[in-house]
């Protein structure tokens, strides 16, 4: 067997894989020549240039795909939290810079990636488009199941692909101070990392619950130079309210989003950065997506199902945006479902309805499938994906019926991850357990028809520093959590009530 392969080339990394006949679809957006590579099948390589697999040449995009361009209905306009007016570009100016903003509202079907931006995206992108064998052989499926891994990004996800433009937006304006919210620390840690490598201070909010039970997190994003607060905290207005209400309070991403736009609205040098939800967001994701069409075409196959994990849905709209154009042009018509938990089911159970995207009211009223903004999930709930809404662009596509959605619950969700990390060697991380659970099921489901379908899963991160909610699951102490359906309609009664 050949030994394990080290490359070094311009802005490439090495990584050594065990393959076995599996096959890693990825090749080089990087101006150099090709390196041709013969690799065992003992090893996958990543290098700056051909595998020998014999694909193409699959760059890293140079525009950004904005689904609205295409929409036959356009989406509902945010409004203001006082006026209830339709948002203004100046309404947003204190929190976000022009050019954000200009993103947030634009109706182009496409926008560029600025060069600065495409040269950090080559420290890890194009990512690898893996196929699962051995997962397929494990479930006996007749199913070939592909996943786009995001998580070789230098913060373990796929928050980075927003998280570069958006600081570098910010600098480009002069900007000197960010601030955040994170829940499990993936936004987080990818806003800290783009922050150190142009020089801005970045100050985060992090869900207490989560703050408490992933302290590397948070340890992660000091390293990169942010300040890092459990929310609620002391440090603003928003915070002291709450405390002073609940002093035990586990937090809640419309928590800590009040609170780091407070802080924002309040200093003139300081502007706001969000990990999901926003179009501008969405559009940043859909690299992820691009990038998948070129290397699935490389290889002469159609997805019949695409399968991602939604939160606030930044990373299935990165996957599953580009492919619904390709469907909505006809060429296509994969099914495309998203997966949410039992413990926040925004899109499953909440209602499509104006709400802030904030406890404290701060935000402007989106139109999004939520659980009203006051929801807070349970604090055991391990699997991430907490916020009590859906991207308002999500919403709308869903109400449109260009894609569907099913919650799985926790333990179910942790049972494919052990089977995913136990044959693909992969640890994910507990947001795309989600999306491995669904496609399990419809892998399964293959066996049973014996429909040799095409399954693309989007798996968004790793796990290495959420392994305290793999210690539950395996030593036994993880539960199904009931969804608290008195909590939700406590929640909606306070959502704004408006006719539109």
């Amino acid at each position: 067997m050949a030994q394990s392969l080290c490359l070094y080339h311009t802005n490439t990394v090495k990584v050594p894989f065990t393959a076995s006949g599996e096959e890693l679809l990825r090749s080089s957006a990087f101006k150099t020549k090709p390196i041709n590579v013969k690799v065992s099948t003992g090893y996958r390589a990543r290098a700056g240039g051909s595998v020998s697999a014999g694909l193409g040449t699959v760059g890293i995009p140079h525009q950004w795909y904005n689904l609205i361009a295409d929409l036959p209905v356009k989406p509902p306009p945010p409004l203001h939290p006082k006026t209830f007016e339709p948002v203004k570009p100046e309404d947003l100016s204190p929190l976000f810079p022009n050019e954000l903003i200009k993103q947030e509202a634009s109706n182009d079907q496409f926008i560029d990636i600025p060069e600065e931006v495409r040269d950090i995206y080559q420290l890890w992108r194009p990512t690898p488009l893996i196929r699962a064998k051995r997962l397929e052989k494990l479930l006996d499926t007749p199913a070939r199941i592909y996943y786009k891994y995001e998580g070789v990004s230098p913060a373990g996800s796929h928050k980075p692909n927003s998280a570069v433009p958006q600081v570098w937006y910010n600098a480009q304006e002069g900007v000197k101070n960010v601030v955040t919210e994170t829940g499990a620390g993936q936004w987080g840690s990818a806003l800290a990392f783009a922050c150190s490598l142009f020089g801005l201070n970045c100050e985060v909010w992090q869900v207490r619950a989560s703050y408490d039970q992933k302290p590397y997190r948070k340890l992660m994003m000091q390293t990169w130079g942010a300040k890092v607060h459990p929310s609620p905290s002391n440090a603003t207005d928003a915070g002291r309210r709450i405390l002073q209400m609940d002093p035990g309070s586990p937090g809640s991403l419309g928590i800590a989003i009040s609170e780091a736009v407070e802080v924002a609205a309040k200093n003139a040098d300081t502007k706001y950065c969000l990990g999901s939800v926003l179009n501008h967001v969405l559009l940043h994701q859909t690299v992820i997506g691009e990038e998948c069409i070129k290397q699935m075409e490389a290889i002469g196959e159609t997805p019949d199902v695409i399968i991602g994990c939604t939160g606030g849905g930044s990373n299935f709209a990165g996957l599953s945006f580009p492919f619904i154009r390709e469907k909505l042009k006809g060429k296509i018509n994969p099914l495309i479902r998203a997966v949410e938990p039992t413990a926040c089911p925004s899109l499953t159970r909440g209602i499509y309805a104006y709400d802030y995207g904030d406890t404290a009211g701060l935000t402007p009223l989106m139109k999004m499938h939520t659980l009203g903004h006051d929801f807070v999930p349970d604090p055991i709930h391990s699997g991430g994906l907490r916020y009590h809404g859906m991207a308002p662009l999500i919403s709308h596509v869903y109400e449109l019926g260009f894609m569907e959605a099913i919650a799985i619950p926790q333990i179910e969700c942790f049972q494919g991850a052990i089977k995913f990390a136990r044959s693909e060697g992969l640890i994910p991380a507990p947001e795309p357990t989600h999306a491995i659970a669904a496609t399990i099921r419809e892998a399964l489901h293959c066996r049973e028809t014996g429909e040799p379908k095409v399954i693309l899963m989007a798996m968004c991160g790793h796990g290495h520093f959420d392994l305290p909610a793999y210690e539950k699951y395996l030593e036994g102490s993880m539960v199904d959590l009931s969804f608290a359906e008195e909590n939700m309609h406590a929640s909606l009664a306070n959502i704004p009530q408006l006719v539109h």
